[in-house]
């Protein structure tokens, strides 16, 4: 269930699972209006892709694609903001990657906020740093 609310977006419960990655942004984080930097939210989203995509290829992996990016709400100092992470493909040497961003605000005094929604491709990469095929 979504309700409207005035901080940026309808209400909506977090996902039921564990979050891949779970941070805090920090004044340095943040423009002179007070958001987030969108390029800030975008290297979280890629952090929480990449751990996912590194345990399913059972090792180094590399970002090849950002398919789709959708911001849809701020981000704010100190918003607990939530990446959950999603396979949505697995080919021979990639793996396509689907993060959902959630924001808390004021430490869980206000029910979350959808903010982000992302799609990411990587590729599994051998020592040598060329794509290797995705262990069965």
């Amino acid at each position: 269930m979504t309700t409207a609310n005035s901080s940026g977006g309808p209400h909506t419960p977090l996902p039921d699972r564990h979050p891949t990655l779970r941070v805090v942004p920090m004044p340095s984080d943040v423009n002179y209006h007070g958001d987030v930097f969108g390029g800030w939210i975008m290297s979280q989203v890629d952090i929480a892709g990449a751990i996912l995509a590194v345990q399913r290829a059972r090792g180094k992996v590399a970002t090849v694609a950002v398919n789709s990016f959708v911001f849809k709400a701020p981000v704010y100092q100190g918003d607990v903001v939530s990446f959950y992470a999603s396979l949505a493909r697995v080919g021979r040497t990639s793996v396509t990657v689907d993060v959902e961003v959630y924001a808390q605000r004021k430490l869980g005094d206000e029910p979350s906020v959808k903010v982000t929604e992302a799609s990411l491709t990587y590729v599994a990469v051998g020592e040598d740093r060329r794509p290797r095929p995705l262990p069965e």
